[in-house]
């Protein structure tokens, strides 16, 4: 039996309990047991002194792809794992694209026991949307859910036969969960691989128009109002997306979104260097359109960060961008990327940051009632140490992930996550 942990002098900052200020913390029995200022030590308990660091509610990561099963080179999930607590990420949501796809009780359960026996974070995993992601048959949910599954994805591939997403939304309403919904029309996309513009038409590469998105928004909020199924629209990135999304929202649809931390720190003029690091899908986008991300995170319209975690192997990335593969890793240097560029610069203040991490992704999965994203009293005691202070410089030394394909590497960041604890046990740091 673990003893009593008591923190003091934490700078708590909960956006669950509209807290931002110093206090103490007692944890006990993996649990939140209080909160508050002057709290009595209890018997035999550990100290930590959290004098000039933040104390935030673990992070949850709505969207990675930790490869396993099948492409265990790349990532497997003790390794995804790893580097979600080194960013603070508490809880991860696993898409459903592996090799096979998770469309089968037998695989989502040989997910759970890698993840247990990993023993780091909490693995939520994702179903398919349709068998073998092949976009023809519905999976079957009702399983899937019984089994562990948080939401159904076929990310990577979006749904294209509309009668095929609307059976979706309809039958996962019955089962309260999302549909995640990956937007992309594959016909106007047409084997794009960066975002169609000026950039595109200066070096001659084959773009992605906007509209590929945007026309895939405007039918799949047409069918949630239909069905009145919860559509969350995944890793979001041009302007009339999310000016969509602000509508639907403002008719009481239950639609919500994510984006990432690529989609609102960089833009496609970082494709003229030809590196393969800069590709992925959707692609980068226009200066006007990270503007809209920044906005829609500002006023309310964006529910949730997330990484789209995206490991690749290096002969994956090292070739001719036509031909390398999509995606990119995030889960170690997205909570600094939201300090430097979101509070640093003013567009969102440091509550609404560690919302976007934390209460917003748990209400999305319904995480919530299961205690997370939260330090309330009573709640599961998953929280991160970060100093605001600490610079962290993205190299191979700091990813723990098993590949090295980010945009940001060399960048300087602020806000290094010194310790992260699941269920009251230190997993990192």
């Amino acid at each position: 039996m673990s003893m009593p942990l008591l923190i003091k002098n934490a700078r708590l900052v909960d956006p669950s309990q509209g807290l931002d200020e110093t206090t103490s913390l007692i944890i006990d029995q993996g649990k939140v047991a209080s909160v508050g200022v002057g709290l009595p030590e209890p018997a035999g308990a550990e100290l930590l002194d959290a004098a000039g660091r933040l104390v935030l509610p673990g992070f949850i990561d709505l969207h990675v792809h930790f490869r396993e099963p099948g492409q265990t080179a790349k990532e497997c999930i003790e390794t995804g794992c790893r580097a979600a607590v080194a960013g603070g990420f508490t809880s991860v949501c696993a898409m459903a694209n592996t090799k096979p796809v998770n469309d089968s009780v037998a695989i989502t359960e040989m997910m759970l026991n890698r993840a247990n026996k990993a023993n780091l974070c909490r693995y939520f995993p994702l179903g398919t949307v349709t068998k073998g992601a092949a976009g023809e048959e519905l999976a079957d949910y009702g399983t899937l859910k019984a089994a562990g599954c948080v939401a159904f994805s076929d990310d990577g591939l979006p749904v294209m036969n509309a009668s095929i997403m609307r059976r979706a939304l309809e039958y996962t309403a019955w089962l309260g969960v999302p549909v995640v919904a990956h937007e992309e029309d594959v016909n106007l996309a047409a084997k794009g691989y960066m975002n169609e513009g000026a950039v595109s038409a200066f070096l001659g590469c084959h773009g992605i128009p906007a509209a590929a998105e945007e026309a895939m928004v405007a039918r799949d909020i047409v069918l949630a109002e239909h069905t009145g199924g919860h559509l969350h629209l995944a890793h979001l990135s041009t302007r009339g997306a999310l000016r969509q999304v602000r509508e639907a929202k403002a008719r009481g649809l239950n639609v919500t979104c994510e984006v990432t931390p690529h989609h609102f720190a960089l833009t496609d003029r970082e494709m003229t260097r030809f590196d393969a690091d800069f590709k992925m899908n959707p692609p980068l986008r226009t200066e006007a359109d990270v503007e809209a991300v920044l906005e829609a995170i500002a006023d309310g319209t964006v529910d949730a960060i997330a990484t789209d975690h995206a490991p690749h192997a290096w002969d994956d990335k090292e070739c001719e961008l036509r031909d390398a593969s999509f995606g990119v890793i995030g889960l170690e240097t997205a909570f600094p990327l939201a300090l430097e560029i979101l509070v640093g610069r003013g567009v969102i203040g440091l509550s609404r940051a560690v919302e976007l991490f934390t209460q917003g992704p748990a209400r999305v999965f319904h995480l919530d009632r299961l205690g997370l994203g939260s330090l309330a009293p009573g709640s599961e005691a998953d929280f991160v140490l970060v100093d605001p202070e600490a610079r962290i410089d993205v190299d191979r030394a700091f990813v723990q992930s098993r590949s090295f394909n980010t945009p940001f590497k060399g960048w300087s960041l602020p806000g290094r996550v010194v310790g992260t604890w699941v269920g009251g046990r230190r997993v990192w740091g």
